[in-house]
């Protein structure tokens, strides 16, 4: 992918991405008004694809939308974007489209504004990564994946200021989920994580997570998990599309745990990884 131009789809073409335009009246670029998906490709089969399907149509039905295109159509732009069998995420994003006026309101007639696009998904540093608690300052409906991440980015880069990977958020005294991911502890032997709602994403990594749990027999439960909790339990993750399954080893300048990466996510990233090679057979298999 790295040897060529990058080829994207903007609203029905395939085209370079140099020359991929986008109006300045574009209700995405004055008021961030749209939505947006990161689906990961293992093997050039894209994890979980209908259930990302299904929170975009959440997510567009959360702002007043309708997905503009049908699973069929979605995969057939993926299948001729995806570039070889190496790991990838498509990412889609959806905003209401072009308006003659800026004016708050929705426009009468509008038609939406369709952009993919592919990316190589980094490594995973398996040793771990430091983590900071932060005051969670976003929106009241953080389980629309919208495309208004201003704050998101303000509190990951407040991470990065400190030498950290991400900023776990905290409202009410309650830790809710990452900047860019979902969370989970390890408090004696139970796997936690906290219930889904508005004040967070309904993470698909996450369910995969508690799915994979659920089968092998890993004790969880889905709860509020305090402060106080986050800052003693044995084990943090966070999850996401393109991280998988990360351990924290670090919170606010303090060892977690042992300081290295725990039993139970060692255990974790292993069936994570079995499920992707299962992923890619069935692809090769043409399953």
């Amino acid at each position: 992918m790295s040897s060529q131009v990058q080829t994207v789809y903007l609203n029905g073409e395939f085209l370079p991405i140099d020359q991929a335009r986008v109006s300045v009246m574009d209700r995405g670029f004055l008021f961030g008004d749209g939505v947006y998906e990161v689906i990961p490709v293992y093997g050039g089969r894209p994890l979980r694809l209908d259930e990302h399907l299904e929170r975009l149509d959440a997510s567009l039905k959360g702002i007043g939308m309708v997905s503009p295109l049908n699973r069929e159509q979605w995969q057939a732009i993926f299948e001729q974007l995806i570039a070889g069998p190496e790991d990838q995420s498509i990412y889609l994003q959806v905003t209401r489209g072009y308006a003659p006026k800026r004016d708050h309101a929705f426009p009468s007639v509008v038609q939406p504004t369709i952009f993919v696009m592919c990316n190589p998904i980094a490594a995973i540093p398996a040793s771990g990564v430091a983590a900071i608690t932060l005051d969670d300052t976003r929106w009241q409906f953080c389980n629309i994946k919208a495309v208004t991440l201003l704050a998101n980015v303000l509190l990951k880069q407040e991470a990065v200021e400190h030498g950290a990977a991400e900023a776990l958020l905290v409202r009410d005294g309650h830790v809710l989920e990452g900047s860019s991911s979902n969370v989970f502890v390890l408090l004696d032997g139970m796997l936690i994580t906290p219930p889904k709602g508005h004040q967070l994403l309904p993470g698909i990594t996450r369910d995969l997570v508690l799915e994979l749990a659920a089968r092998h027999g890993i004790p969880y439960v889905e709860r509020h998990i305090t402060l106080d909790e986050l800052r003693s339990a044995d084990e943090v993750w966070v999850t996401s599309s393109t991280r998988e399954v990360l351990p924290v080893v670090t919170l606010d300048g303090v060892t977690v745990g042992t300081g290295v990466p725990g039993a139970l996510w060692e255990r974790m990233n292993a069936l994570y990884q079995d499920y992707k090679i299962e992923l890619r057979h069935a692809h090769a298999g043409g399953r």
